[in-house]
């Protein structure tokens, strides 16, 4: 493990490369699987998105690489530079949509909340699927409301009710008169886990408090002061790039345990600990996946891809991090969409129409990841109209100051409380906005 001063090195050295690149791209033949990605890898959370972003391009090329394309057909795809930026967000989405017009729109991944709820309307229009990997509005699990809407793996409000879920087996089954606060990113990444986290409240007999920070969320003083004030069982945190790293500082600075913190997996990477030294040590937060190359089809990337000298990482060493890794999850869910899609139509490049119905008909098995070299990377998927979530699971990890360590098997939220907060939240979007829910063929 490198030192917290030569990772900051490598992190800053590879921004500035990247803020100067041209843009990363494999050039587009009609031919080709054509997919489109607004990322950021530059301002405020560009570092995290220069791992998350580097894991899910490298997946692509390993494909390419080793399997000569999805069923023999190619892909290619463009990034577009959104800085996490609403705005840029749309104008990237637009200006990419119909980049292959054979393709027109396989799927586009913004990994960005605020970016997902502005596009919602439109992908549905052009008949673009939304890709919301672990992220976005938790009520487009429901596909007869939201059919080019896939918030896969693991919605918001799932992973805080699996986040209380595992504090109350921590504390005999149960939380009632407990205190805790609910520090969050104030945006609508921050805001989507609430109504289930006060729902976990109210039947949980717990007090929550809720603090808001202000993006990008390095000013926290006054945030951890009233913590201290408070005195709260625990913290669930949501936060996001420099935000996470201040929060733990913060803590330790105001003197409280790091191992009553618990973060969302937006908030539990080595971009977020590593900086953060000592203040670390202790600090827990929810995953989908897992870190680390001992994982046979992150290590077979790096033989391949990196061998061939096409590894799209600045910083090798981060092959393998968390976001990485969870780079490739997404990449996988998208691939397996596009293979599940040709299934039906044929062994050719699938439309944006067509892969909507790849990514509502996903089925990746223990046996499927297995056969990928990717068992235990991530949990099974597998989708339908009723549910474009999949899954619903997360694990714990705990930063032990080198390493983030498992401390949980994989959790489920509570569906019989989550579930009918987003169908409400669906049928009431679908009143607003005149759709009749019904499920697409």
């Amino acid at each position: 493990m490198k030192s917290m001063k030569q990772w900051m090195l490598a992190t800053a050295t590879a921004a500035a490369l990247l803020a100067t690149a041209i843009p990363m791209s494999a050039s587009a033949q009609a031919s080709d699987q054509f997919i489109a990605i607004p990322s950021y890898r530059v301002g405020p959370y560009g570092t995290n998105g220069q791992s998350y972003y580097g894991g899910y391009v490298d997946y692509l090329n390993y494909v390419n690489l080793k399997d000569g394309g999805i069923n023999g057909v190619k892909i290619s795809w463009e990034e577009c530079e959104t800085e996490y930026n609403n705005a840029k967000g749309v104008e990237c989405y637009e200006r990419m949509k119909n980049k292959n017009p054979v393709t027109k729109g396989t799927a586009i991944n913004s990994m960005a909340t605020g970016i997902s709820y502005a596009l919602i309307d439109k992908s549905a229009e052009d008949k673009v699927p939304l890709l919301m990997m672990g992220y976005g509005r938790t009520d487009a699990v429901d596909g007869s409301v939201f059919p080019y809407a896939f918030p896969l793996v693991t919605t918001y409000q799932m992973q805080v009710s699996a986040i209380v879920k595992f504090l109350a087996n921590k504390n005999g089954g149960s939380l009632a008169g407990k205190k805790i606060v609910f520090l969050y990113h104030d945006s609508a990444y921050g805001k989507e886990p609430i109504v289930a986290l006060q729902a976990e409240s109210s039947i949980g007999k717990f007090k929550l408090v809720e603090i808001p920070v202000a993006h990008p969320g390095n000013e926290q003083g006054a945030q951890w002061l009233r913590i201290r004030q408070e005195n709260p069982d625990y913290v669930i945190f949501w936060g996001w790039g420099v935000m996470n790293q201040t929060a733990l500082k913060a803590a330790q600075k105001v003197g409280y345990a790091r191992d009553k913190i618990i973060g969302s997996w937006w908030a539990g990477s080595e971009e977020d600990t590593i900086p953060a030294g000592d203040a670390a040590k202790g600090y827990m937060s929810a995953t989908w996946n897992v870190a680390g190359k001992n994982v046979p089809l992150i290590a077979d990337i790096e033989k391949v891809v990196y061998g061939a000298g096409k590894g799209n990482m600045q910083d090798k060493n981060k092959v393998g991090s968390i976001l990485y890794n969870r780079g490739v999850s997404a990449a996988i869910a998208t691939v397996e969409a596009v293979r599940t899609a040709q299934g039906k139509y044929g062994k050719k490049v699938m439309s944006g129409e067509e892969v909507r119905w790849g990514l509502e008909n996903l089925n990746i098995s223990n046996a499927r990841l297995q056969q990928l070299g990717a068992t235990g990377l991530l949990p099974e998927i597998k989708t339908s109209c009723d549910n474009h979530e999949g899954s619903g699971k997360v694990r714990i990890q705990q930063w032990d100051g080198m390493k983030w360590v498992l401390v949980s098997d994989w959790i489920e939220g509570n569906k019989n409380l989550i579930h009918p907060l987003f169908k409400a939240s669906a049928a009431k979007y679908a009143k607003e906005k005149g759709i009749t829910p019904a499920c697409m063929k």
